[in-house]
This record gives C-alpha cells, structure tokens and sequence, in this order.
C-alpha cells in the first residue's frame, strides 16, 4: 500500500513539475511569439478599450488622436491630416495591426512603459487612465512644402537636421489616408488595404524603397578618394576625355553626351564628371577601399531610424571585389549600388556635420497627460564615415556645385544661407531616355554647421543628362530647405490656444 501511495505522489509530483514548466514556458519564454501570433487579438481588443495619447509634430499640430466612438469600442483613432504623415505616424487598426510611430512608441502611447506604471502607483485613488502623447520632430509646414512641390510625381523627400538627426519632412507620393484602415468597419478597412497594397501605396519610398542613387553617389566616391586615395584638393588632375576604360572586358564609362571632362576634385564634381570618378573608384581607391566607405556610411547595414520596415541600401562588395568594371560602374552610383532616399540624406549630413552622421529620428519627447516630460530621445552618432579635414574639404567642394556647376537651382531662394549640393541622374532606359532625378543639399548660415540636409528622388523624368537632377530635383531640394531654416510658429500659438493631449 505505502508503495501504492509513493508511485502516486511521484506521478503527481511529475505531472505538477510539467504543469509547471509549460506555464513558466508560456508565461516567459513563449510571451512574446504568442502575443505577436496572428489571430490573436486580446492585447489589441485590451488596447482599444482605453485612451490612446496623441501624436503631434514639431510645430504643435496633431498628427493622430482618439475620439470618443459609439460603436462596439470607446475610441476611434483618427489622423486629422489624413495622407500628410501617413509614412510617419503609420496607422492603428484592429485587424490590421500597426505601423510608423503608432507601432514603434505603442507602449508610449498607451502608457504601458515602466515610468507610467510608476506614475500609476501614486494615482491609485484617482479616477485617470494614463496615456503618453509623443512629440516628434517633423514640421507640418516643411512637410506640407515637400509635399507642394513633388506634387503628383512619384518620388521622395527627406529633410533633416544634420546637428541632430532630427528628421523635418518625410514625404513620399503616392501616400494614404490612415483612416481608411483604421477605421472600426473592418470590411471596409480590409478592402481600402487591397487596394493600397497592390497600389504600392503603403510602402514609404523615403526608407523602405531602394532606388540608384546615380551621380549622388560620387559624394561617397570622393569621400574614399580623400580618406583611402590620396585626393586632395590639388591632386591628382585626371585627363580629360569622354569616357574610361576600367581594366579588363566590359563597356567603357562614357560622360553624359559624350562630353570631356577632367581635372582636379573640385572642377569633376562641380560638372559630375564620369569618367574620372570612375578612374578614381577603381585605381585610387580600389575595392577594399571603396567598400569600406560605402558600409561606414550605411550601406548594407540596418540603419536605427526609430520607424518599422526600414530597408538597407546596398553596395556590390564581392561583384567589385571581382571585377575592375564593376567597381568603375558602382563608383558612379551604378551596376547594383541602390539606396533609399534618406541614406543619401545621411551622405549629406555627414559632409555637413563635420564627418559624423547623427542617427536619424522622428521622435523628440514623450509626455504624460500633465505635461510632465517622461521621455526624451537620446541623441547618438551613427557613424563617422570621414575626418573633420574631409569633411571641410567637401563641403567646400559641394558649395562649388551650387555655385558653379550642376546644383546652381538648389540656391534658389536661400540668399545669405551657405548652399552646397550634388546631383543626380540614374538612368532607367534610353527608349525613350527616362531616369530618376535626384538632388542631395545642405544650407545654413554662414560659420555655422548647415541646420538643415535634404535628399530628393523624382522618378521616371524624361531625359537623361546630368543636368536631369538640377531641373527636377533641386528647386524641390530649395524649397523645403528654405522653409525648414524658417523659423517654426507653433500651431496651437497661431491659434491662440493650446495643444490638447489624451485620449
């Protein structure tokens, strides 16, 4: 009997010992894969039962909120802009779950973060839900800017502050009303996302769409020419001819038109000379070089902007290591080189910041439904892909293109602000010639570090001279750079009023 009794209390013992592996396994292990598991929706049915904080831009105008609802839940989210910050602010469905900021600062929003729940302690006896409103960088005015003038080309603008990594504008067309997927007729909200969908319209093309970056590209070329080559300023002086024959079989790089150029570092870029950049890349620098440069800028690694679904630009490292043509075609923004608009921002804002990219945000502050900062962005270095002298140099050399060469149109408007620039033209076809235009700037006063960098991709323009990029793309470059180096009058003080947060 006593051995009867034994056998038992192992067996209970046993299955008490499973039982309570497999909760701590669901519990602690497993908490996350099942929070996150398709179909399960308790979390967001918890969620859309209580407020949600808002989400307001630099300049005091609300992005997103929550209003009261009559349906089956209390709070309806709404994006009062409706397509203006679409790709920032993202959406907040129930069956569709979440994008931008509204996934990225969820538990912010929803004041789940440790400090609310510290806060929550000493208002046990007040009748009060916390919610977080996030305070984000970009400004409705530059946005609103970049959006006028791209207009209903398909393309990107990205404007940022290169002091800070602070981004100002991020628009891309086409866009999206967030409304139509957050709202609560589910049926209406799948099929809106369809349509969307197979339209492409969902996908932001500022970060999570490559594109050739074209003749942008040689500001990084010229970066590892100056950090792994030997270029200076003065040397060396490159022949002038119309087009260079990389070692090896494979077409030769032709300039523009058939065009001669050469020379020293200034005079190549100022015309974006083909030809010597691709001397440059393959003899000056070589592969391991150009590489090198290319990764400390961004390429081929996740870049930490503080919004879902980023892409990485990318550099063909084993296609050049391979083949000298290869590497004379990548180092004109060629063969497989692809970025996203704001990583050539950050190629900008690193010859603007003294060497140092700044790692790009749209988040400024969280606060709680009192006011009371709980969280602010902490400012951090990317990368340092240049020395300070480097930088110097090309910034100079950059100014030289606005004032002289293929960028003259980015200066438009911006009479006392220092202005330097690169332009862009990647070729998409030649029946008819059609190919993307694109304009990478800096500005701001003169002794100061530029407050503001841009980066403009206009897509499928006809024509494709190098002269493509300074019609298209840089008057949209100067516009948004004008506005962003105007100072900001906060909505709610134009008003007269006062932003309100909450639910």
């Amino acid at each position: 009997m006593s051995k009867q009794i034994r056998n038992l209390g192992v067996f209970l013992l046993v299955c008490y010992t499973a039982l309570f592996l497999q909760v701590n396994r669901l519990t602690v292990f497993d908490a996350h894969d099942l929070q996150h598991k398709p179909g399960n929706n308790r979390a967001v049915e918890r969620d859309f039962a209580r407020p949600r904080g808002t989400i307001e831009s630099a300049d005091g105008v609300v992005l997103a909120e929550s209003v009261p609802s009559n349906d089956r839940f209390r709070f309806q989210r709404t994006y009062p802009t409706k397509d203006l910050f679409a790709y920032v602010t993202g959406y907040y469905a129930f069956q569709l779950g979440s994008t931008g900021v509204e996934r990225q600062y969820n538990d912010e929003l929803a004041g789940r973060t440790l400090s609310f729940n510290l806060d929550q302690l000493d208002d046990l006896f007040v009748d009060r839900e916390q919610v977080g409103n996030v305070t984000l960088s970009v400004r409705k005015d530059v946005q609103q800017v970049a959006k006028d003038t791209l207009g209903d080309r398909a393309g990107s603008v990205v404007a940022l502050d290169p002091r800070t990594g602070e981004i100002l504008a991020l628009w891309s067309t086409p866009s999206y009303d967030p409304n139509l997927l957050a709202t609560h007729d589910f049926t209406a909200a799948t099929a809106n996302a369809k349509v969307l969908n197979e339209a492409k319209a969902t996908r932001a093309r500022t970060f999570q769409e490559r594109r050739f970056p074209g003749s942008t590209f040689k500001v990084v070329t010229a970066t590892a020419g100056v950090e792994r080559g030997g270029v200076t300023a003065d040397q060396p002086s490159y022949p002038v001819r119309t087009s260079y024959q990389a070692p090896g079989r494979g077409r030769p790089i032709s300039n523009f038109g058939g065009e001669s150029c050469g020379g020293t570092l200034f005079p190549i870029l100022e015309v974006s000379c083909n030809s010597a950049f691709a001397q440059m890349g393959t003899e000056d620098v070589g592969a391991a070089g150009m590489s090198q440069i290319a990764e400390s800028f961004g390429f081929d690694r996740d870049i930490p902007l503080d919004l879902p679904g980023g892409v990485q630009s990318t550099f063909p490292v084993k296609a050049v290591s391979q083949d000298p043509v290869f590497l004379a075609q990548a180092s004109i923004g060629q063969n497989a080189v692809q970025a996203t608009p704001l990583q050539m921002a950050m190629v900008a804002a690193a010859v603007a910041n003294g060497g140092k990219i700044m790692t790009p945000h749209v988040m400024r502050e969280v606060h709680d439904e009192q006011g009371n900062l709980v969280k602010k962005y902490d400012q951090k270095t990317f990368s340092t892909p240049m020395s300070g002298d480097t930088a110097g140099l090309l910034r100079d050399a950059m100014v030289s293109v606005v004032r002289q060469g293929t960028a003259t149109r980015l200066a438009e408007g911006l009479d006392g602000f220092v202005v330097g620039g690169k332009t862009g033209t990647a070729q998409l076809g030649s029946n008819p010639p059609r190919s993307d235009a694109w304009i990478i700037g800096f500005a701001g006063p003169p002794g100061e570090v530029p407050h503001v960098v841009v980066a403009v991709n206009v897509e499928g323009q006809e024509g494709s001279s190098e002269a493509t990029g300074g019609r298209v793309a840089a008057p949209i470059g100067a516009a948004v750079m004008k506005q962003a180096l105007t100072p900001p009058q906060r909505a709610d003080q134009a008003e007269g009023g006062s932003a309100q947060g909450g639910g």
